[in-house]
């Protein structure tokens, strides 16, 4: 073979090289058993990697603009919106996501961060592209609200309570020192001399105090010792005191508090649905409020004085949150479907007519392409309802059994709802692959009996029968492989992930498990502090013998070795929830079992992923994963 020959052979090998180039991982990540991401594979999935959200984060009341959050780089930034569908103007460009708030008169924004998602937020006023430093840099701090006025901030300091303005951070004053739970700072009474503040000592009991700004008295609003569960508190500007409560009712219901008495009186009917949020007008006449219908949310405005309410018609099913009126009446609110990401909106209370204030990217994609999902109802092994919701691929597309991924919601207090599913999709469209998001025994949106049935450690393990019951619902569907199941989940979605693969280890042919707790007790000794408690009423107190002993017998770490699928942990260095450590004993367990697994651990995020690169590398090896498990002959 001559020079020119060996030259050109040469060339084409080179070309070969980078027709099957790796994709970058970022430096943040480490990657161990995990094989390289085929470029093919970030291109194919490009699309659906450039989608955005524009989340509603308040008004502005000196130039009637509405400040969204949204990310045009590697992080969620906040925009000023000057009208609708007008440019979208960053004001915020810092590494980590940033959230905020205008004071009432439009003259100072504080501003939200923290560090690699450690949680120990901080918080900034924000004037010039730049954060001014008010809080101490180590604690971990929790915004609550402006007074009316615009004059000062209330806000939780691990846990104790203090005000501030924050154009004079030398007037940060500790108003009140607080032990145990979780406590929050909620809104002013008119005159910013008394408040609302909350010890949240699990998802069906919380005590609100009056508190005495001037002397740091706390006085309980009703009797602490009640089994009740109040949100919301907001002043209304003749000094009524508004509040959701499960007070009589299975539901969260709107309605007055009574500081002095404790009493409340419900306006909304005791349903079948909770009521999740509200917002009261500047001039009091109007309140708006989402109730969660089976997942999807209505938005209703009442008049206060004739108790007259009018639903909003014209918004599609979807997610509707973070209501906000302005100075001036208008209500901006954030809203999501499965064909549009968030969004922010308002809405005009005499017309009710919906203006779309922003209109975010899909990356180029026709979202009308994805798919509505359908409800699944079933019963589990004790005669309770539940449900999920599952999304088909097209059939016409994808004719014949698809395959199926299964993913769990965390919390456990959460709940899966119809919404955009952004990268999720490709797996859908591009892929065929079903997913199915089922709300087993615990989750919330089902009343206060509901989210109560898996509590503590002897019930713990009835939420992963739900999982088996949904699996006979999904699998009997025609449209559905029964043969090819794979499943996902977070945090204590990561929990249940575990589980059923451990449980239903013929049924599954792979788990992907984030974030997630692998043994009660290391988790409950090893996470943050501030969380302890909450966690120990939810999942059972490890200090107990006799529940120490429950939570160790149902602990996943114990039976790893059962799990006979592939598995892919992940996991954020700093997680103040659950510790790295859950997942490194899990990783260690399996090899020393002799079986691989797949782990993907990031050195700058926390309680899941929150910057783009990171969030991109991560779903292209789960790519790889749901290729390997569902899609390989």
């Amino acid at each position: 073979m001559n020079k020119a020959r060996l030259a050109f052979a040469a060339a084409i090998c080179s070309l070969s090289v980078v027709a099957v180039a790796e994709v970058p991982k970022p430096a943040a990540l480490t990657a161990e058993g995990i094989p390289a991401v085929p470029d093919d594979v970030a291109a194919a999935t490009r699309p659906y990697m450039e989608y955005r959200t524009a989340a509603f984060s308040g008004w502005n009341a000196k130039d009637h603009s509405m400040t969204v959050a949204t990310r045009f780089a590697n992080t969620s930034q906040l925009h000023v919106v000057a009208q609708p569908m007008g440019m979208r103007r960053q004001i915020s460009f810092e590494g980590e996501p940033v959230q905020g708030e205008w004071s009432p008169t439009g003259d100072t924004l504080v501003a939200i961060k923290d560090k690699g998602g450690d949680e120990f937020f901080q918080l900034y006023t924000l004037s010039d592209g730049r954060l001014r430093l008010l809080t101490d840099g180590k604690s971990r701090n929790n915004f609550g609200e402006w007074d009316r006025e615009g004059r000062k901030i209330g806000y939780s300091s691990d846990t104790d309570l203090y005000v501030m303005d924050p154009r004079d951070p030398a007037s940060d004053r500790l108003v009140a020192q607080v032990k145990g739970g979780g406590w929050n700072f909620y809104d002013f009474a008119p005159g910013g001399n008394q408040a609302v503040v909350v010890n949240e000592l699990s998802i069906t009991n919380s005590d609100p105090y009056l508190l005495d700004v001037a002397s740091g008295r706390l006085t309980p609003i009703g009797n602490p010792k009640n089994d009740i569960y109040y949100a919301g508190f907001k002043f209304a500007p003749d000094g009524t005191l508004w509040a959701t409560s499960d007070q009589g009712s299975d539901v969260q219901r709107l309605g007055r508090l009574d500081p002095r008495s404790g009493k409340f009186t419900p306006v909304s009917p005791a349903g079948r649905w909770d009521v999740e949020e509200f917002d009261i007008s500047e001039d009091g006449r109007t309140i708006a409020f989402t109730v969660n219908e089976a997942g999807s949310s209505r938005l209703y405005l009442m008049d206060v004085g004739s108790g007259a309410v009018r639903p909003a018609q014209s918004l599609p099913a979807g997610q509707v949150f973070g209501l906000k009126f302005a100075p001036w009446g208008t209500l901006g609110f954030s809203m999501v479907s499965a064909k549009s990401p968030t969004d922010a909106y308002s809405l005009d209370p005499a017309t009710l007519a919906i203006t779309r204030w922003t209109a975010s990217e899909t990356g180029g994609l026709d979202p009308n392409r994805n798919v509505e999902p359908v409800l699944v109802e079933t019963k589990s092994f004790d005669g309770e309802s539940v449900s999920g919701f599952l999304y088909r691929p097209d059939p016409a597309k994808f004719p014949g059994k698809r395959p199926l991924i299964v993913s769990i919601h965390g919390g456990p207090e959460g709940q899966s709802r119809p919404g955009f599913l952004g990268r999720s999709n490709y797996l859908i469209n591009e892929l065929g692959i079903a997913i199915f998001y089922p709300n087993v025994r615990g989750s919330t949106g089902y009343g206060k009996r509901f989210v109560s049935l898996d509590n503590g450690p002897f019930q713990r393990e009835n939420s992963v029968k739900d999982i088996g019951a949904l699996l006979d619902a999904v699998a009997a569907d025609p449209a559905i492989d029964p043969g090819r199941i794979a499943e996902t989940g977070g945090s204590y979605g990561g929990y249940m992930c575990y589980a059923s693969a451990i449980h239903y280890n013929t049924r599954f042919k792979g788990a992907l498990c984030v974030v997630a707790i692998s043994n009660f007790v290391s988790f409950l000794q090893n996470t943050q502090s501030y969380r302890r408690d909450l966690r120990r009423v939810e999942y059972g107190d490890e200090r107990d013998p006799k529940q120490r002993a429950k939570l160790l017998e149902i602990a996943p770490l114990r039976r790893i070795g059962e799990i006979r699928s592939p598995l892919f942990v992940v996991a954020g260095a700093n997680d103040p929830r659950v510790p790295k450590s859950e997942a490194d004993q899990v990783v260690k367990a399996v090899r020393a079992n002799g079986n691989d697994v797949w782990y993907l651990v990031a050195d700058n995020e926390g309680h899941g992923f929150q910057k783009k690169e990171n969030q991109d590398y991560q779903f292209w090896a789960s790519v790889e994963f749901w290729k390997k498990t569902l899609l390989t002959p």
